[in-house]
């Protein structure tokens, strides 16, 4: 917001403004109400990820659930994650939301195979609901960040499979009898 420079001093009445002493005085608390005014004035920009402080973009990103960004990654990737996990939060848990979230986080091909759906009554499978997740890359995420991600998003009831590129992540291969077993991603959140 446009201010005048002496917009304090200028609400005096004329004859007290021509007191250099009373002008000078009045400027040391217009030069503090500057600094909250300011504050004021930006308030709505602390709220919108493209211009907040980092630290602030990182709490927004935790007001929505995403407790899950790495301070280290750079400014615009953890504003982009804010902002485009924000538009997809209606999605949540769905294919779409999640083939938009392994996008984001992978920056590459992902497949989501699902034998969800909507069913008339009594026409529902019996079966439990399953997921079958794709990606090339785990991209700026670990495999056990990407996991624990998908983990939190799924249903709970869902149960699913998570490949990058042509390893299966989860669950974990089973023993395959000659004695070596499977990495296990421990998840230590």
């Amino acid at each position: 917001m446009n201010r005048r420079d002496d917009w304090l001093l200028h609400q005096l009445p004329v004859g007290m403004v021509e007191d250099d002493f009373l002008a000078r005085f009045l400027r040391i608390f217009q030069s503090v109400a500057d600094t909250e005014l300011h504050q004021i004035d930006t308030l709505g920009h602390m709220f919108d990820p493209a211009v907040a402080p980092d630290p602030m973009v990182r709490l927004m990103g935790a007001w929505i659930g995403v407790d899950w960004i790495d301070p280290s990654l750079p400014d615009h990737l953890q504003r982009r994650i804010v902002q485009e996990y924000a538009e997809l939060l209606q999605w949540r848990g769905t294919r779409r939301g999640m083939e938009q979230l392994l996008g984001l986080i992978t920056d590459g091909p992902v497949e989501v195979v699902d034998n969800g759906g909507v069913y008339h009554e009594g026409e529902a499978p019996t079966s439990y609901p399953h997921v079958v997740l794709r990606v090339a890359s785990s991209g700026w995420a670990t495999e056990a960040d990407l996991l624990r991600i998908v983990r939190a998003e799924l249903p709970a009831s869902v149960t699913f499979e998570l490949s990058v590129g042509s390893r299966r992540i989860w669950p974990p291969e089973p023993d395959r009898g000659d004695g070596a077993t499977a990495e296990i991603l421990v998840d230590v959140s």
